[in-house]
C-alpha cells in the first residue's frame, strides 16, 4: 500500500485509516507530489544535474533530466509569445 501508509495491503488500509486521514494524505500528495521513493529519487537526481549543467553554462530544463515525469503544459501567454 503507499508506501506503508494504513498498513501493508489495501485491506489493512480500509481498516485502518479514516475518511480524515485519507483527505489528509491526498491534501498531503496534492502539495508535495508522488509518495513513490523512486520518483522522489529521480527528482532529487534531476535537479543535481540541473545544477551541474547550468554550472557549466548549460541551458537545459529540470525536465530534460527526468524521464519519467511528463513536461507540464505552457500557459496561453507562454505559447502566444513564442508562437511565430
Amino acid at each position: 500500500m503507499l508506501n506503508g501508509v494504513g498498513g501493508g495491503t489495501i485491506a489493512e488500509a480500509k481498516a485502518t485509516l479514516s475518511y480524515a486521514e485519507v483527505l489528509a494524505w491526498v491534501a498531503y500528495r496534492d502539495k508535495h507530489g508522488s509518495l513513490n521513493l523512486v520518483r522522489r529519487v529521480e527528482l532529487a537526481a534531476g535537479l543535481i544535474a540541473l545544477q551541474v549543467n547550468r554550472g557549466g553554462g548549460g541551458k537545459a530544463d529540470l525536465y530534460d533530466f527526468l524521464p519519467h515525469h511528463s513536461r507540464p503544459g505552457s500557459d496561453l501567454e507562454h505559447a502566444m509569445a513564442t508562437w511565430n
